[in-house]
């Protein structure tokens, strides 16, 4: 009978509570122990999955811990990568590194050539459609990729609060399409350009943030993607992803929130999309920690990796130069360089 991993978690907050409960689900890992300045948040957690609280020092020295699973505020995300690898554990850790280009390099170059993995969570490539386009991609089923369309609405704005910390809207919100767009796209885009606006809320104006955007990129090769996001979609989240190749397209849908349709003589109602990302991506929340359990086990590299973070980061803020500058951009390369 294969162990169980022993995973220390980082984080008692809203993505904290799925990973720890999907550790606690698993035969084959165990929640050892729970990590978060908020002890009452951290306290609820630990015993709804019958683990315990700890804190930082303790939870990294600890030989039973394989791993950590970073889940916390995104400030402490380098220091904790840097402490859980020195220390010798595999870690998974949320994305994003950091919301600067200089920490993030910083804290991959302190841990190259660390024996430990490091795995970071951008967990839409784990949906099972859009795992399926990409397979279908390698296949060759549509030729080749010429174009990749990434719509991304959430149902309304986070609270003031959480935008101010947030880096803003290409860093909070489209990392995880640029990050799709790599994925699908099988090649990095060089060249950037966005238009953005606020529209859905005065207040989002008020601290200089965004809340609606269209990026256009463009690979070496001629490949193109398009990423349009808003943070208000009246009718639910939002979440779509379309791959148009030589031979044909290959698209993901919203997934409704049931399957029941009504049909009469005045229309056909179906169920709107899932509220938002908990709901809407539970199955990927699922898939990517079967991931890092088969990288504990050897059984596979762990991807995406910190390179990833960094790729995804880097197109984030070639999104901004482009939104200051009105012109398109070039995209710095990992080494520093534009390439």
């Amino acid at each position: 009978m294969t162990r169980a991993f022993n995973l220390a978690l980082f984080g008692a907050g809203r993505i904290g509570a799925v990973h720890g409960a999907n550790i606690a689900a698993r035969a084959d890992t165990s929640l050892a122990c729970v990590i978060d300045p908020d002890e009452e948040a951290a306290a609820a957690l630990a015993v709804r999955h019958r683990s315990e609280v700890a804190d930082e020092a303790t939870a990294l020295g600890d030989a039973a811990v394989d791993a950590i699973v970073i889940a916390s505020a995104t400030s402490t995300h380098a220091e904790l990568i840097e402490k859980g690898l020195t220390a010798g554990k595999a870690v998974f850790c949320e994305k994003p590194i950091d919301l600067s280009v200089g920490k993030v390099r910083s804290c991959l170059a302190a841990v190259e050539g660390s024996p430990s993995p490091l795995f970071v969570a951008f967990n839409r490539r784990f949906d099972p459609a859009v795992a399926e386009i990409r397979q279908q991609i390698l296949a060759g089923t549509i030729g080749a990729v010429e174009l990749v369309t990434v719509t991304s609405k959430d149902p309304g704005a986070p609270p003031i609060g959480y935008l101010r910390d947030s880096g803003g809207l290409f860093r909070d919100m489209t990392i995880h399409d640029f990050d799709m767009c790599r994925f699908l796209l099988g090649e990095d885009p060089v060249t950037v350009s966005a238009a953005a606006a606020a529209l859905t809320d005065q207040a989002i104006a008020a601290e200089g943030d965004i809340d609606t955007a269209a990026v256009t990129m463009q690979c070496a090769s001629g490949r193109m993607a398009v990423i349009t996001n808003s943070r208000r979609a009246s009718f639910g989240y939002d979440q779509r992803v379309e791959v148009h190749g030589s031979l044909g397209t290959l698209r993901t849908e919203n997934l409704p929130q049931h399957h029941l349709v009504h049909e009469s003589g005045s229309g056909v109602v179906r169920p709107k999309p899932h509220h938002f990302f908990i709901e809407r991506y539970a199955q990927s929340y699922r898939a990517e920690l079967d991931h890092f359990v088969a990288v504990l086990r050897g059984e596979q590299q762990p991807t995406p990796t910190g390179v990833d973070g960094l790729k995804a980061l880097l197109l984030a803020e070639a999104a901004y130069l482009s939104l200051q500058s009105g012109r398109q951009v070039e995209v710095e390369a990992p080494s520093g360089a534009v390439q």
